[in-house]
């Protein structure tokens, strides 16, 4: 058989494989993002059946992946709704940010791996999979309960971070001088600033240059310029997935709409696809020795999650059970805790036991965030009759 079969027969494999585990996760009731994971790292280098011969455009679905992670993140907000968002809820983020980022800098420093360890892993176990808990609150049926908007207006200020943290992360790591680590800083803040400048004055300029009634060239249009600005911002030192999320929020009203629509099934198939090249990327020996590590940051950070959740809700005089859920709702971590270790071990700055832990904690909190959504419920009655108290009012 020649190349071109054999990559044809291998990429075919993988993607049914991956629809059959995306299948069989959601039908259990957990995200699929630990089964890509698990798969990724069974055909990887060290794996049962390590593949060959499709490393090359695996590696470049996997940037589009990222990109399109990015894109659709932004397009899911306005500017002004995003600063809007970030007057409401700042408080709360820094809470977050405090609870939730300190374990993963503690662990970094303890095992040796410096400020740059400390820096991408406090983001890995900070952020929240804001896709995981959209969908786990939608299968709940809790869109409209009152915890929800403090829930949502929590992971708005976690996109926010995330819009200043991967551009100094990135700079971080490409081991410039600390002058010149501080220009690239200054170069993604102006670049940030600049875009949402233009998002908030010029937005509707964007979008229309992007729009058009033909669903052909409409794709065409919009991943495109993502992909141009997602280039252009890398050159820059800016996160390629960072110009990826700037583009998508200086669009806006039916044009993102639209793009969201449209982009949602290449955003699955290519998100698919970076889980796997992470999990290809990652020895499945190297996940032992770190696993002791990645069962204690999972145990401190549900709990530090379900704290800012619960202080988060408590301050906007919602009951014990919404501040609960709202608490348990947050404890998902996934696609983006992958992109900054994926980020940080690509630069080769970070000793290389920094993936096989974030891939490890992921695989834990990917499953145990719906988990804990689920039955946070139940447990807070049980908790409650115990104490021969009636529940409170949500």
């Amino acid at each position: 058989m020649h190349n071109t079969a054999i990559a044809l027969i291998q990429l075919g494999a993988v993607f049914f494989g991956l629809g059959l585990l995306g299948k069989m996760a959601w039908r259990i009731g957990i995200s699929p993002i630990p089964l890509y994971l698990i798969g990724g790292l069974a055909f990887g280098q060290g794996g049962l059946v390590p593949l060959h011969g499709i490393e090359e455009f695996s590696h470049i679905s996997s940037e589009i992946g990222v990109i399109l992670l990015l894109l659709l993140l932004g397009l899911e907000y306005s500017a002004a709704e995003l600063m809007t968002g970030l007057k409401r809820s700042w408080t709360a983020g820094v809470v977050d940010i405090v609870l939730n980022a300190t374990p993963g800098v503690i662990a970094a420093l303890v095992l040796g791996w410096g400020p740059v360890g400390a820096l991408a892993m406090g983001g890995v176990t900070y952020i929240s999979s804001s896709g995981i808990i959209a969908k786990v609150l939608g299968d709940l049926g809790r869109l409209g309960n009152r915890e929800t908007p403090v829930v949502l207006s929590v992971l708005v200020f976690e996109d926010l971070a995330m819009a200043v943290y991967l551009p100094i992360l990135t700079a971080v790591l490409a081991g410039v001088s600390f002058v010149g680590g501080l220009t690239a800083v200054g170069v993604s803040l102006a670049a940030i600033t600049v875009v949402l400048v233009i998002a908030l004055k010029f937005g509707r300029y964007v979008s229309a240059l992007v729009d058009s009634p033909d669903p052909e060239v409409f794709l065409l249009k919009v991943l495109g310029s993502a992909l141009l600005v997602a280039g252009v911002a890398s050159q820059l030192q800016v996160s390629a997935a960072v110009g990826a999320f700037l583009l998508g929020i200086a669009i806006s009203g039916s044009t993102a709409e639209n793009a969201t629509r449209m982009l949602e099934p290449l955003r699955d198939l290519f998100a698919a696809m970076f889980f796997v090249v992470f999990g290809l990327n990652t020895d499945p020996a190297s996940i032992p020795p770190v696993l002791g590590w990645a069962v204690a940051l999972a145990v401190v950070t549900t709990l530090t999650k379900v704290a800012t959740g619960w202080w988060a809700a408590r301050r906007q005089g919602i009951g014990r059970m919404g501040r609960a859920r709202a608490g348990a709702a947050l404890v998902a971590r996934g696609e983006f805790s992958i992109v900054i270790a994926s980020l940080t071990v690509a630069s080769g700055a970070v000793d290389g036991e920094l993936a096989a832990l974030a891939t490890a904690y992921v695989l834990l909190m990917a499953v145990l965030g719906p988990v804990a959504a689920r039955v946070v419920e139940p447990l807070a009655q049980k908790f409650t009759r115990m104490r021969g108290t009636a529940p409170a009012p949500a």
